[in-house]
C-alpha cells in the first residue's frame, strides 16, 4: 500500500488558463456593468468636455541679401546692414520671449475673458460676447491687476454686477463709469441684449497671461533648408488663437525692423559727426594755402614742379590712402573710448585688414541683444551681464587690432616718406615753397577725399532707413485644423470602456489574489505530488440533499461512485478476506469527514458489501445529524469505558432508502478521549468486527485540533484526508503532507469536497453536468458550450 502511495516529484506546470478565464466569467455581470459605466462617463466626458483646437501657421526668414535695398548698390553699401544673420534659434527665443508676447497681449486684451454661463458648463465668448470693457485707469495699473466678477443682464441700459466671495452686488447702466477693485472701467453692450444671459469676467494679470501663452506655444524649423518656423498653439477659441499668432508675426517683423533701423540711424549719427569735424579741418586747411600763397605771392607752383614731382606721385597716393586709414581707425578709436561704452558702431566705413570688419559686426549684434534684453530685464540679468562680459572682452580685442594696424601702417608710411624723399631729393635745387605748398595740398585732399566719401555713406545709410523691408514673410496666416486634439471621442469612449472592463478585472484578480482558500484540484497540486487523489466531491445546491440515494443519478452521487472506484484501486492490492478499515479525518472543523464517511459508506453497501460505519470523534459527535440517533444512545466511548458493554450492544442497523449500513454511534462524550482510545477496547474492537464487514468506515477526530485520530491511526489501512474548497487555507495543506512523511497516518489518500464547479473551468464543470446527469438531465446538458455561455443570459 505504501508503494502505490509514493509518487515522483515531477516540475510541471499546473496553470490552467481555461480555468483562470472561468473564475472572471462567473463575475461576467460585474464586468459588463463596469464597462457600461466606462463608456457612460466617458460619453459624459466628451459631451461636456470644452473641446481644444490647434492652431498654425508658418514664415520664412528673410536673409540681409534678400531683404535689403542698399545690398544690391554696387558700391556695397550692404555691409552698412550687415549686422549678422542670427541663427534660426534667437529668432524662436525672440518669438518666444516675454516682450514680444506680452505687447501682442497688450493689443489683443487677451487678459480680458468674457464666459457665458450655461446650464452644465462655461464657455469662453471671445468676440461673441453680450458685452465689452473698457479700462479708463492707467495701463500699468491694469496690466497687474486680478479681478472677477460676474455681469448680468437686466435690460438693454441697465446690468447687475455682481461678486459673490465679496458679497458685492450693484446695479449699474451700461456706459456709466465704475469704480471697483481700485480700477475704473466702462461696460457697453456690443449688441442688443435679448436674454439675462449672465457673463463672467476675468481678468488676469499680462505676464501671467503671457507666461500661459509661451507655455502653450510651440515654434520648430521646418524645411530642408531650416529657414522656415513653423508656429502652433492649442486653445478653446480657435478665433482666439488665430489672432493672437497673427498679430505675433506682426509684431516680429515690426521688431526686426526696428533693429535694423537702429544700426542703420547709428550710422548715420557718425557720419554726420565726422562730416561736421572733416569740414572744419577742411576749412582750416584751405585757408592756409591761401594765406602761404598771400605770404610769398605765388599764383601756380604745381604748374612749375611737376616735371619733378611725378617720380613721386605713386609714393604721394600710397601715403595718401594709409593716411586716411589712419584717420577712420581714429574716429573708431575714439567712439570705442567714448563715455557710452555700448555704442553701435560703424559699419562698412572703408576699414581694411586685420579682420576689423567683421569683429565689429559682432560687436553691434551683441550691442543689440544687450538693448534687447534690458528691454524686458535689468543689467542684473545673468545674460545681460554675460553679453557685457563678451562686448568688454571684444573692446579690447578691437583697441588691441586697432593699434595694430595703425602700427602697421606707421611702417609703411615710414616706407612710402623715404621713397619720397628720394624722388624729391633729385630736385635740391627747387626752392623750399614748393615743399611747403605740397605739403598743404595733400592735406587739403585727403579732407576732401575723405569728405565725399562720407557724404555718399550718408546717403546709403539713409536709403536703407527708409527702404528697410521686413525679416521675415509669412507664408501661411494663422489657420485652424477642424478635428480638435482634445478630446478625441473615439479615444475616450474606447479607453473609458477599457477602464471600466478593467478596473472590475482588477478587483476580481485582487480578490482571487488576496483569497488564502483552496478551491479546485490544481490549489492541491503540492500535496498530490506525494499523496494520491482519490476525487471530489461537488457542492451541494440548497435543493439537493446531503444523502445519496439508490440509484440516485444526481452529481453527489456519481462523485462518491467515482470516489469508491478509486479506492477500489487503491486497495485491490490488500488481503480480501478481513475488512478494509478506513479512517476519514481532516485538519480542522467543518471540512466535511462525517458528511463524506456516511455517504461513502452508503454507496459501498449500494454494492451489496457489508459495511461497518464508526463514530470515532468522541469528542464532537455528528454522525446523529445523518442517522437517527442522539448523543444518549450507548455508543464507541461507551464500549470503551465500561467492559461489561458488548460490542454486540452498540452496533446498529441503519437501514434507509433500503442501503443498509451497521452503525456505532460515538456515545456520551468523555472527559477524557484520549485516555479512553489508548486502551486495548478499541484496537479489540475493530480486530474483532474484521471477520463480520467488507469495509469498516471510522469518522475520526480533525488531526491538527487533537490527538484522537493519530493515537488510533494504526489501525487503519487507509486514512481519507478530507480538504474542503473554500473552506480550508491552503497554508494548512503542509500539515497532512508532514503527517505522510513522518508515517503517523496509513495509506493517505485525499478528498476535496464542496468544490463550486461553476466558478471554474468548462471543461471541469461540463464532466460533471455530463457524467453524472447523462441520461436525467440530458436535455440540459447535451446543448454542451453554447448551452453554458447561454445559461447566465437566460435567467428570469
Amino acid at each position: 500500500m505504501e508503494e502505490l502511495q509514493e509518487f515522483s516529484e515531477k516540475e510541471e506546470s499546473h496553470f490552467d488558463l481555461k480555468a483562470e478565464i472561468y473564475k472572471y466569467l462567473a463575475h461576467w455581470k460585474w464586468l459588463v456593468f463596469g464597462c457600461a459605466l466606462g463608456l457612460f462617463v466617458a460619453y459624459l466626458y466628451n459631451r461636456y468636455t470644452i473641446p481644444e483646437y490647434a492652431t498654425e501657421a508658418s514664415m520664412m526668414m528673410l536673409g540681409d541679401d534678400e531683404n535689403s535695398v542698399v545690398g544690391a548698390m554696387p558700391s556695397g553699401g550692404a555691409s552698412i546692414l550687415a549686422f549678422g544673420e542670427n541663427s534660426l534659434e534667437n529668432q524662436i527665443v525672440t518669438l518666444q520671449s516675454k516682450r514680444l508676447v506680452e505687447g501682442v497681449i497688450d493689443q489683443l486684451n487677451l487678459n480680458i475673458a468674457y464666459f457665458l454661463e450655461g446650464k452644465v458648463i462655461t464657455v469662453e465668448a471671445y468676440e461673441n460676447s453680450p458685452i465689452n470693457i473698457d479700462f479708463l485707469s492707467l495701463q500699468e495699473l491694469v496690466h497687474r491687476s486680478t479681478l472677477n466678477f460676474t455681469v448680468v443682464p437686466q435690460s438693454n441700459e441697465s446690468f447687475l454686477l455682481v461678486q459673490e466671495e465679496k458679497e458685492f452686488s450693484e446695479n449699474y447702466k451700461f456706459g456709466q463709469v465704475i469704480n471697483y477693485g481700485g480700477l475704473e472701467f466702462i461696460i457697453s453692450s456690443r449688441k442688443e441684449i435679448k436674454n439675462s444671459v449672465p457673463v463672467n469676467v476675468k481678468i488676469w494679470p499680462i505676464d501671467e497671461v503671457a507666461r500661459r501663452y509661451i507655455e502653450k506655444m510651440t515654434v520648430a524649423p521646418e524645411g530642408r533648408a531650416k529657414d522656415i518656423l513653423s508656429l502652433s498653439i492649442v486653445g478653446e477659441v480657435p478665433e482666439k488663437s488665430q489672432d493672437f499668432l497673427n498679430t505675433l508675426m506682426i509684431h516680429f517683423n515690426a521688431d526686426g525692423v526696428a533693429d535694423k533701423r537702429q544700426v542703420a540711424e547709428s550710422t548715420t549719427e557718425f557720419i554726420q559727426n565726422r562730416l561736421q569735424l572733416i569740414t572744419e579741418e577742411l576749412d582750416s586747411v584751405e585757408g592756409g594755402i591761401a594765406d602761404f600763397k598771400r605770404e610769398n605771392r605765388l599764383m601756380d607752383v604745381g604748374s612749375t614742379a611737376s616735371q619733378y614731382m611725378s617720380r613721386a606721385t605713386t609714393a604721394e597716393q600710397g601715403i595718401f590712402e594709409l593716411e586716411t586709414q589712419l584717420m577712420i581707425l581714429e574716429g573708431v578709436k575714439q567712439t570705442l573710448s567714448s563715455a557710452d561704452p555700448y555704442q553701435l558702431l560703424p559699419e562698412g566705413v572703408g576699414i581694411e585688414g586685420g579682420g576689423l570688419g567683421g569683429s565689429i559686426g559682432s560687436y553691434n549684434q551683441l550691442v543689440q541683444q544687450r538693448q534687447a534684453y534690458l528691454q524686458s530685464g535689468t543689467e542684473k540679468n545673468p545674460v545681460v551681464e554675460t553679453i557685457d562680459q563678451q562686448l568688454s572682452s571684444l573692446r579690447k580685442n578691437l583697441l588691441s587690432n586697432i593699434e595694430q594696424t595703425e602700427s602697421s601702417i606707421n611702417i609703411r608710411l615710414r616706407e612710402l616718406n623715404q621713397l619720397e624723399e628720394k624722388a624729391e631729393g633729385q630736385f635740391s635745387t627747387f626752392p623750399g615753397l614748393e615743399k611747403g605748398i605740397r605739403s598743404i595740398e595733400r592735406q587739403q585732399q585727403i579732407k576732401e577725399e575723405l569728405y565725399l566719401f562720407l557724404l555718399q555713406r550718408r546717403e546709403e545709410s539713409a536709403i536703407s532707413f527708409a527702404a528697410t523691408s521686413p525679416v521675415a514673410k509669412v507664408i501661411d496666416p494663422a489657420f485652424t485644423l477642424d478635428e480638435p486634439i482634445d478630446p478625441k471621442p473615439w479615444l475616450i469612449l474606447t479607453g473609458g470602456g477599457v477602464v471600466g472592463f478593467l478596473i472590475p478585472l482588477l478587483v476580481i484578480f485582487g480578490i482571487n489574489f488576496l483569497d488564502t482558500k483552496v478551491h479546485h484540484k490544481g490549489d492541491l497540486q503540492p500535496l498530490i505530488k506525494n499523496i494520491p487523489f482519490l476525487g471530489e466531491i461537488p457542492k451541494i445546491g440548497k435543493e439537493d440533499f446531503e444523502v445519496i440515494k439508490l440509484n440516485d443519478r444526481s452529481s453527489l452521487a456519481e462523485s462518491f461512485r467515482i470516489l469508491r472506484t478509486n479506492l477500489a484501486y487503491l486497495v485491490q492490492s490488500r488481503n480480501k478476506e478481513k475488512a478494509e478499515v478506513i479512517f476519514v479525518t481532516s485538519t480542522i472543523k467543518g471540512e466535511g469527514k462525517t458528511f463524506v464517511s456516511f455517504n461513502l459508506a452508503r454507496t459501498l453497501a449500494s454494492t451489496g458489501k457489508k459495511i461497518l460505519l464508526i463514530g470515532g470523534d468522541v469528542r464532537n459527535p455528528r454522525l446523529h445529524k445523518f442517522v437517527e440517533g442522539t448523543l444518549e444512545t450507548k455508543g464507541l466511548s461507551d464500549f470503551l469505558y465500561d467492559r461489561e458493554i458488548r460490542a454486540e450492544d452498540i452496533i446498529k442497523s441503519v437501514n434507509q432508502d433500503n442501503i443498509p449500513v451497521d452503525v456505532v454511534f460515538s456515545g456520551s462524550i468523555p472527559p477524557n478521549p484520549a485516555e479512553l482510545l489508548m486502551n486495548d477496547r478499541m484496537e479489540t474492537f475493530i480486530t474483532s468486527q474484521k471477520a463480520n464487514y467488507d469495509f469498516i468506515i471510522v469518522d475520526t477526530a480533525p488531526t491538527m485540533i487533537v490527538t484522537d485520530t493519530l493515537l488510533i491511526s494504526p489501525l487503519a489501512d487507509t486514512t481519507i484526508y478530507v480538504v474542503r474548497a473554500g473552506y480550508t487555507e491552503k497554508k494548512l495543506l503542509e500539515f497532512p503532507k508532514d503527517l505522510k512523511q513522518q508515517g503517523k497516518l496509513n495509506g493517505v489518500a485525499i478528498v476535496l469536497n464542496d468544490v463550486d464547479y461553476s466558478k471554474f473551468s468548462y471543461g471541469a464543470k461540463y464532466g460533471y453536468s455530463y457524467g453524472y446527469g447523462y441520461g436525467y438531465a440530458a436535455d440540459e446538458d447535451k446543448k454542451g458550450f453554447f448551452n453554458f455561455i447561454k445559461k447566465p443570459f437566460n435567467r428570469n
